[in-house]
């Protein structure tokens, strides 16, 4: 192969990897501002929008770039610097200063503008070097494949085999080899300069991943108050596990789901209503709850046959089942016989499934993207009635009353506003209520019916910790600043919800 020829394929290959290696810096970027600022759906909205216009800020900028190959390889070298220290650098920023926002998006938009900058160069450094049918559409072509198979890879491969931290790191290295390479083959434009960053950006990227997962350690220690036991990345979430002495929680994308200083409140309010005004038990549905918690409590019912649970994340279930730490948590209600396993999307199960359920139990994330909101919709709704016997019951977690009111009563309406089989051209009767947890406030729960419930009081088992009859006629009457007030519909088309849900948090906690 001749010298030209050489070179040539070299920045065709080049340009397939650092189109990997740009496309999961955006991918890492929305995905941590997701995990820190909430709301996938902005932020990955946000995060494309300033990349792209910054790519086509550094696409303008190549023009005053004089020797295109050497600008070509500092532009590797900084993004090996800038992309593969992004993860850690946010991580930390947000662990010790509470900041995310401005190193985000400043690191953002410099790896924007330097990935910009690579495909003008790449075509200038063809030109210059005189390939043969040189054709630009080549060029993007394979630009365009390495997209795909970065987009592909990072939820399937990159994400659970390597985790944010790592990963940038690893992406940071692919940069500095291309840029290594590059100078090595058109070593007489490379100067003394470039190969001494180059080798120094080499030699902290390679320290910072052989001492990635203390990095990791050290970031998590300051984003928890506990010692963390369990730390791991799949393609749906990033699972944290914390302990102090014996007590333990669960976190998922860095948000607290329990903790079993006070966790039998939440469950105990969740369950045992709707499960003590059901006429008939022997069906149940629970749609999330993979900590097995909302399980444990159902079981603690006679006359269960059948627990459905069905949620999304296979690891957290697997955890839950067979960690004997975490399986002890749920008293291993997930090992029960009675009790089958679904790891599937929510709704699309409800649309399949053509199971009749006396009790429906949805122990769902909240919805604070349109992902989410979607399971809190009167569509859903109308397919859950359709899923319910004819005395059965359902109930959702609705947030905090107090924190996100406006949300809480959404859901109310939006449950009230679901069309009731047995009552053509009217709603279903709903029973709103709430109880205080102190690891994360006040929460609420509405429950659905398809007749008045309201006169009548659960039965309930034996030993709990918190709820009798008295606490659950408290737990109906809320205060002037959590009861009802105007609040929209939730439907796929509006989602409402999580405007009122973001808006809420924000007025609280930003």
């Amino acid at each position: 192969m001749t010298d030209a020829r050489l070179r040539e394929t070299w920045l065709l290959a080049a340009t397939f990897l650092i189109a990997v290696a740009g496309l999961i810096y955006e991918l890492i970027a929305a995905t941590v501002s997701s995990y820190l600022l909430g709301d996938s759906v902005r932020q990955f909205s946000i995060v494309i929008g300033v990349f792209l216009s910054s790519m086509g800020l550094g696409a303008w900028a190549s023009r005053y770039v004089g020797e295109a190959m050497r600008g070509f390889a500092w532009a590797q070298i900084f993004l090996g610097i800038i992309g593969g220290f992004m993860a850690p650098t946010l991580f930390l920023a947000y662990a010790w200063v509470s900041e995310v926002g401005i190193p985000l998006y400043g690191m953002l938009i410099a790896v924007g503008v330097l990935s910009g900058m690579e495909i003008p160069l790449i075509a200038r450094v063809l030109k210059d070097i005189g390939a043969p049918e040189f054709r630009f559409e080549n060029v993007l072509t394979v630009d365009y494949v390495g997209a795909l198979v970065a987009s592909l890879a990072f939820p399937l491969l990159v994400i659970p085999h390597l985790g944010l931290m790592s990963a940038s790191l690893v992406f940071g290295g692919l940069n500095l080899i291309v840029a290594g390479l590059s100078l090595y083959l058109f070593r007489e434009v490379a100067s003394r300069l470039q190969w001494v960053v180059w080798a120094t950006a080499m030699a902290l990227t390679f320290g910072a991943l052989v001492q990635s997962e203390r990095l990791v350690s050290v970031t998590e220690q300051q984003l928890f108050e506990d010692d963390v036991v369990l730390t791991e990345a799949t393609p749906y979430q990033q699972i944290t596990v914390t302990r102090f002495r014996d007590r333990v929680r669960l976190f998922l994308d860095y948000s607290i789901q329990f903790d079993t200083m006070d966790e039998y409140r939440y469950h105990e309010m969740l369950v045992h209503p709707v499960m003590g005004l059901a006429p008939r038990v022997n069906s149940v549905l629970i749609l999330g709850g993979g900590d097995g918690m909302a399980a444990r409590e159902v079981l603690r019912h006679d006359g269960v046959e059948r627990i459905t649970l069905v949620d999304l994340d296979p690891r957290v279930t697997e955890l839950f089942r067979d960690h004997p730490d975490l399986a002890a948590l749920n008293g291993g209600s997930l090992s029960d016989p009675r009790l089958t396993l679904v790891n599937q999307d929510a709704w699309q199960f409800v649309e399949a499934t053509q199971e009749s359920f006396d009790v429906i139990i949805l122990d769902l994330p909240d919805p604070k993207n349109i992902a989410l909101s979607k399971l809190y919709s009167r569509e859903f709704y109308g397919l859950l009635v359709q899923r319910l016997s004819a005395n059965g019951l359902l109930v959702t977690q609705a947030g905090s009353p107090l924190f996100a009111r406006q949300a809480f009563w959404s859901v109310a309406h939006t449950l009230a506003a679901t069309g009731n089989p047995y009552a053509p051209g009217e709603g279903l009767s709903v029973i709103p209520s709430h109880v205080h947890v102190p690891s994360f406030g006040e929460w609420g729960f509405v429950m659905a019916s398809f007749a008045g419930l309201a006169d009548r009081e659960p039965k309930l088992p034996d030993g709990l910790k918190y709820l009798t009859p008295e606490v659950w006629r408290g737990a109906q009457v809320f205060s002037v600043d959590t009861g009802d007030m105007d609040a929209e519909i939730n439907d796929i088309q509006s989602h409402a919800l999580v405007g009122y849900y973001l808006e809420g948090w924000d007025a609280w906690f930003r």
